[in-house]
């Protein structure tokens, strides 16, 4: 009879988990040893447990199925956890599982003894259990699998103690069923189809799923038959766009550009969303975006199927056969001359492949990203779900394992960079199609903009070098290169381009760092504040060219 984890990886891989990231220790020895059992199981290592889980993080998002990944105990998956609080925020399905101790082992408190379970639950609120027994641990395996799969989404944590691992008799269990979501009941289709026809202004706020082709074609034909605006959440987790797609408004980062967007809707309608709400707080501010004579209703939530849910709302207003206003085909001209943040994105417009995916943890530097790519090929875009940066480069490696015949294209901050830049190597060692390009202007540029936005009264030396990252200044083209990773230092607009041509026709990975001053440095970030605080006062007509200038 098989042993534990032979049955346990048997138990993943029939019911269609294909991939395991990977950073183990001695806990874990009996389930790598047993990854040779199982041909059907794709083993992916990673240097560090954020790039595991923000590498299951990417692959789901494209594969629309959970990875699992193998963590080294509760320290092991701390080290983790800022890539599973974006998954979580996102809804994305992982199977995570978590080597522990012997369970006679675990009272000795060794020096690497937690708490796993408290740990977890920070990320995995709706599944964590600890195997007991080598007889029924394929059984809590088919459990965690059935409740990532389900809708929605989330991360499933599987605490596995070296004695289950390891011992006998342990049988695999069948794959639990497949999520089968409903769509929204007769009643709210038609309460909100007469919302809709009230001729109140409406606009239909869409997240999750409804971000997918089918719910765009759906939304869109609504927006067009009966005047509706189409948003979509600040940070999808998967967003179907460029030519031949629907266009749609994502809401601005920024709480008070955000105000301008919403300012004059009168009915806010959820699809596999919940209402916006500001990233922090502020003094003096409003925490919730939604203006008070704003009515919010909810058409699908998100364990329900939001695509069918928009065609049954299209079919009780007449909109089914309503042809959908679609984005044109077109791109950004060639950049030239010094290299900035805005120019890499026009680049990126210029040249991004048909069926890219394009990874956006850019932060302040692809402000102008969106705008850019909008007529581009279509493409897919992952972005920050959880706020937690280090996502991009670890998405990218699930992103291109999960889709190998896309490229890939991450986009990512110095700073980010830096969190989980590991991922270099296992791109490296995978020989994965990802194209990498860090925006190094030498800063945490987002934090200087929050330093003047929260109104703290005094700026001094001690308080700025907390936020600046130029001494000693980064070469990441040198710490791709020790990485196994092809890269280049592009200072202009056209040695940009050169290398990006370079990326996209030859396979990867690569790493372009791309050095440019901030896109919101000097003058532009000391009036920023000004100009929020001045937005609710102005014509709307003006506020909404200049939330236009500032984050199209």
């Amino acid at each position: 009879m098989a042993n534990g984890a032979q049955a346990l990886i048997k138990t993943l891989a029939d019911a269609g988990i294909e991939v395991c990231f990977t950073n183990p220790g001695t806990s874990e020895m009996h389930f790598v040893a047993a990854l040779d059992s199982e041909p059907r199981l794709r083993a992916v290592l990673a240097l560090f447990e954020g790039v595991a889980t923000g590498a299951a993080d990417g692959y789901a998002r494209m594969a629309d199925k959970p990875a699992a990944t193998l963590l080294h105990l509760g320290c092991g998956l701390g080290n983790g956890l800022a890539n599973l609080h974006n998954a979580r925020k996102g809804k994305v399905p992982i199977v995570n599982i978590v080597g522990d101790h012997a369970s006679y082992h675990v009272p000795l408190d060794a020096q690497l003894q937690s708490d796993i379970e408290t740990v977890a639950r920070n990320v995995s609120p709706g599944f964590v259990r600890t195997a007991t027994s080598t007889r029924e641990l394929c059984r809590d395996a088919a459990d965690a699998i059935a409740a990532a799969r389900g809708l929605p989404g989330q991360v499933a944590t599987l605490i596995l103690p070296a004695d289950v691992s390891w011992g006998e008799g342990a049988e695999p269990c069948p794959p639990p069923p497949l999520p089968a979501p409903a769509p929204a009941d007769d009643a709210t289709v038609a309460a909100i189809a007469e919302a809709i026809r009230s001729g109140k202004k409406t606009a239909l706020l869409l997240g999750g799923r409804a971000l997918r082709e089918a719910s765009l074609l759906a939304a869109a034909r609504i927006a067009a038959h009966s005047g509706v605006q189409l948003l979509a959440e600040v940070f999808p987790t998967r967003l179907a766009r460029g030519a031949g797609l629907p266009a749609v408004e994502r809401i601005a980062y920024l709480a008070e550009l955000a105000g301008v967007q919403l300012v004059a809707i009168e009915q806010l309608i959820l699809v596999d969303a919940k209402a916006p709400v500001s990233f922090f707080a502020y003094p003096g501010k409003e925490s919730i975006l939604v203006p008070e004579t704003c009515r919010v209703l909810s058409l699908a939530t998100p364990a329900q199927d939001a695509a069918a849910s928009l065609e049954k709302l299209a079919q009780a207003l007449g909109a089914a056969q309503t042809p959908p206003a679609l984005q044109p085909s077109q791109r950004p001209g060639r950049p030239r001359g010094r290299l900035t943040a805005e120019k890499v994105c026009k680049a990126v417009g210029h040249l991004l492949p048909e069926n890219a995916i394009l990874i956006d943890e850019a932060i302040t530097s692809g402000l102008l990203l969106s705008a850019m790519t909008a007529g581009a090929p279509r493409h897919d875009l992952l972005t920050l779900t959880g706020g937690a940066i280090g996502q991009g480069l670890p998405n990218a490696i699930g992103a291109a394992i999960a889709c190998p015949e896309r490229p890939v294209l991450a986009l990512v901050g110095d700073g980010s960079a830096m969190y989980t830049l590991q991922a270099l190597w296992t791109m490296a060692r995978e020989r994965l199609d990802v194209t990498a390009i860090i925006f190094n202007n030498a800063s945490y540029s987002v934090l200087n903009v929050e330093l003047e936005r929260v109104g703290a009264e005094a700026i001094g030396p001690k308080a700025k070098s907390q936020l600046d990252l130029g001494g000693p200044v980064l070469h990441f083209a040198q710490l791709a290169q020790g990485m196994g990773v092809h890269a280049i230092r592009a200072n202009t607009a056209e040695d940009f381009v050169k290398a990006l041509e370079y990326a996209l026709a030859m396979p990867g990975p690569h790493l372009i760092e791309a050095v440019v001053p901030e896109a919101l440095n000097g003058v532009k970030r000391k009036l920023l504040p000004h100009l929020l605080r001045s937005l609710p006062g102005l014509p709307r007509p003006l506020a909404r060219a200049l939330k236009r200038k500032i984050a199209p």
